[in-house]
């Protein structure tokens, strides 16, 4: 690789790290950037998921004050991100992201809806929370096979589920968040790997960058007013989507 090339990966690891920790959607970011520099789509997917996945580790030690809190979710989400996970590697494999990511953007903005009315919305009493659990588990599913397949906004899908189980601490809701979207980034990583789809120099630039933009994106953001946070983590789905739809449809 050219100097030129190990700068602009490093770069776009570092903000998409940042992007990550905040709210999802940082293969926006790395994904095009790979691209540009002649890398085959295939290929540039799952370079990113590797040259991400290590980055999340910043990011999960910026929340670890918030890690006991959110413990007794781990042994429901845990298995179905795994699952997950799994199908959405084993499909990248096998076909073309073309057709599905055409429905990415409404996916996106959809969810980014959802995530900002709820917080408009009456928190659930015990026996409706019980109800939107098994939701909210349900809707994990094709959310972690979409994360392993192609993976841009899936901090948006997970924030806007947490979101209909009651969860109302933003903070508690990151840590949630980027800690299952390690789990599913390190299966998905560890497929592409074994079959051998990853350029490795591209990748180690990536993380290089991702581990001070996670670690900063996810520290930093616990200084912000979580009404603030909840404001940028909208306007970060809001530019998701416009950029994806443009790139469909413009």
């Amino acid at each position: 690789m050219t100097w030129l090339e190990i700068i602009g990966l490093s770069a776009a690891g570092c903000t998409a790290g940042a992007i990550n920790a905040i709210a999802g959607g940082g293969t926006l970011v790395t994904f095009p950037v790979l691209l540009m520099f002649g890398t085959p789509p295939v290929l540039a997917n799952a370079t990113s998921t590797v040259g991400l996945v290590i980055g999340t580790v910043g990011s999960i030690v910026s929340f670890r004050g918030h890690l006991q809190s959110i413990r007794h979710w781990l042994a429901w989400f845990i298995p179905v991100g795994v699952l997950g996970a799994g199908i959405g590697s084993w499909l990248l494999t096998q076909t073309s992201d073309d057709q599905f990511s055409k429905l990415v953007p409404f996916l996106v903005l959809f969810a980014t809806v959802l995530f900002f009315l709820q917080g408009f919305l009456r928190k659930p009493h015990a026996t409706s929370r019980r109800n939107t659990l098994w939701f909210s588990l349900a809707l994990q599913l094709p959310v972690a096979i979409y994360g392993a397949f192609f993976g841009a906004g899936i901090g948006i899908l997970m924030l806007a589920s947490f979101g209909f189980m009651g969860m109302t601490h933003i903070h508690e809701m990151n840590a949630l968040k980027n800690l299952l979207g390690s789990l599913i980034n390190v299966v998905a990583a560890v497929w592409f790997i074994a079959a051998g789809m990853v350029n490795w120099p591209q990748a180690l630039a990536l993380t290089a960058g991702a581990l001070v933009g996670y670690y900063l994106g996810a520290h930093y953001s616990q200084r912000i007013a979580p009404q603030r946070v909840r404001h940028v983590i909208t306007a970060i789905g809001l530019i998701i989507s416009i950029v994806m739809f443009w790139r469909q449809f413009g």
